[in-house]
């Protein structure tokens, strides 16, 4: 069992290697655009027009946040303790503010700029809507109150720090200390050594709930 489980873990390190090298790859192709785009930019200044090009892979992008298309269903809890969103969970890019249906929220319309997810602990709290575009690139995200121990907040902190696709922040109006949360499911853990918290970053860092596996973790916000 003991080799199984080794193997396990080794191939699982491996699979999210492979998407660090692959998102490394995508964010120099990201650059080379860029660079191209602003110099398409410039020019268009000199003549006296800017031409403004807005793709978010097929997406609609919108300054309105429509909260009515952002999501809804309800949650189903697991005998595992794993709660699960039931219905629709919105994907389109937006510039304002969402009505989330759940707190912290587990997918949703959200801002086309995701939040740092390469193992970043926040200090303060951050927003809802870069939060959410973490998660669907498949990050784990870890929350917490003023209830939670500093003990507990200091242990969640390093595992994140050693794991990528995941980020840490805290969450002041969430019901319960300690929370995680991931694409389309959520969880309440006792404290940073229960158990369950190994269990659920083990199910979904990159799990299959990830509507986008292997997309970028870094280049994002950092705050």
């Amino acid at each position: 069992m003991g080799s199984a489980k080794n193997t396990g873990n080794a191939a699982r390190k491996a699979r999210i290697e492979e998407m660090r090298r692959a998102e490394q790859a995508r964010e120099r192709r990201a650059k080379l655009v860029k660079i191209a785009a602003s110099t398409v930019v410039a020019a268009g200044l000199v003549i006296g027009g800017v031409a403004v090009v807005h793709a978010q892979s097929g997406k609609k992008d919108s300054s309105a946040s429509d909260s009515k298309n952002s999501g809804s269903g309800h949650f189903v809890a697991g005998s595992d303790g794993v709660s699960t969103w039931k219905g629709t969970l919105g994907r389109t890019h937006v510039t304002g503010t969402v009505n989330y249906p759940m707190h912290p929220p587990v997918g949703g319309n959200h801002n086309p700029v995701w939040l740092n997810c390469n193992g970043d602990v926040y200090a303060k709290a951050v927003k809802d809507e870069n939060a959410v575009h973490a998660l669907e690139h498949g990050a784990v995200w870890v929350t917490y109150n003023k209830k939670a121990s500093a003990a507990d907040v200091k242990a969640l902190a390093t595992k994140v720090k050693s794991t990528p696709y995941s980020l840490m922040s805290p969450y002041d109006s969430q019901k319960d200390p300690i929370m995680l949360s991931a694409w389309g499911h959520q969880r309440t853990v006792k404290s940073a050594s229960d158990p369950d918290v190994n269990k659920f970053f083990a199910e979904f860092v990159q799990g299959k709930q990830t509507p986008e596996p292997g997309a970028a973790c870094t280049g994002g916000l950092s705050q």
